[in-house]
């Protein structure tokens, strides 16, 4: 009997149990690198290998003992749940805003995975390689899942070409902290934001996939706590130069998602949620959480967020709209555009952030 990728105690059983079949124009969406698409990331595995986590024992090996229990085992796949979904009678831009959105959360959650499995390819500590591990298979169920509903649409990622393929980005540690801790944070808080929209109003729900959503962006919250750990064990990262690194991927992150859900207009029309309202909820989720490790919040209050956010959105739809187009002067208006959402950017990154104690632990319970 084959196994599902829900049910995999390990990374190695859930890829294993991943269909090899795909489509080109999805696994050719996933493969684009972009400032805004999700990108695959390598770093110096030697330096995560002399981790030393004892100065936080206690609450490792209370989230390791959580991780471990596998409360999640099983849920990634389809039951009786889960509805037919009409992706013929599905409006055009809507089916197309979608397939999007699948393919870059299937993306994203893979790009984890390769990740947290290489780092637990390479390393000898237990502590961290056996946390990666964990990671690993969460993210692979992820990915495998998002892929079972893409095939229903005709469309799935090769995602063994993926991990041989695209190209990967080096950080140093520190960014993987900062960037990764983010990401799964945000993901939990917009994973959350949508379940509790939808569980409120169910007339919304145009798929199946949203009915999960609590448990995985509870897997996020998770992944999310292993690196406050990871950056809790050593002051240095959250102190100094380095609170600037954080404001730094506190700003690309937050923009990068709001552009992205301005892209989606009849994705967030048919969930009947304004990306506006919706940036702003998760934006202050995710805020609130990330004091658990951060000194610093941004100042989202502040009326030149609201209008850099809207000036690097225009400069942004303008590159957009310059996609494909040749001579001169398209080249002209494309650096305008690119030089645009620079400065808007920069402005952004200007604006004084708020300071705030750390508390003593770290320690979080997904409450919203």
């Amino acid at each position: 009997m084959n196994m599902h990728s829900a049910d995999a105690a390990t990374v190695e059983e859930a890829l294993a149990a991943q269909a090899v079949h795909d489509t080109a124009s999805a696994t050719e969406a996933a493969m684009q690198n972009t400032l805004l698409t999700p990108r695959f990331y390598t770093t110096d595995f030697d330096a995560l290998d002399a981790i030393d986590v004892s100065p936080i024992r206690d609450e490792w090996d209370a989230l390791i003992a959580r991780m471990t229990a596998d409360p999640n085992k099983g849920h990634f796949k389809k039951n009786e749940d889960w509805d037919h979904v009409d992706w013929d009678g599905m409006e055009p831009e809507l089916r197309k805003e979608f397939i999007d959105f699948l393919i870059s959360s299937c993306t994203a959650e893979f790009s984890g995975c390769v990740l947290y499995k290489e780092m637990k390819r390479r390393g000898r500590n237990r502590d961290i390689t056996g946390l990666f591990q964990l990671m690993a298979r969460d993210e692979a169920r992820h990915a495998g899942f998002i892929n079972d509903a893409l095939r229903e649409a005709g469309v799935a990622v090769n995602l063994g070409f993926l991990t041989q393929k695209k190209k990967y980005t080096f950080f140093r540690p520190k960014f993987i902290y900062y960037a990764t801790y983010l990401s799964e944070k945000i993901g939990y808080a917009r994973y959350i934001t949508i379940y509790r929209h939808l569980e409120a109003h169910p007339e919304h729900r145009f798929h199946p996939i949203f009915k999960w959503f609590r448990e995985w962006c509870n897997d996020e919250f998770n992944h999310g706590e292993a690196f406050a750990l990871l950056m809790r064990t050593d002051p240095k990262l959250t102190s100094g130069v380095n609170v600037l690194w954080i404001k730094f991927f506190l700003t690309a992150v937050f923009a990068t998602m709001w552009i992205r859900d301005h892209q989606r207009p009849a994705f967030h029309a048919a969930l009947g949620v304004d990306p506006a309202e919706y940036g702003e909820e998760v934006f202050r989720k995710t805020s609130e959480i990330s004091r658990q490790v951060f000194p610093i919040t941004l100042d989202i209050d502040s009326p030149r967020w609201a209008r850099g956010l809207e000036r690097l959105q225009r400069a942004n739809a303008d590159l957009a709209g310059l996609a494909g187009a040749t001579g001169p002067g398209a080249a002209l208006r494309r650096f305008g555009a690119r030089a645009r959402a620079a400065a808007h950017f920069l402005g952004l990154m200007t604006i004084p952030a708020r300071r705030n104690a750390v508390p003593r632990s770290s320690r979080l319970e997904p409450a919203y």
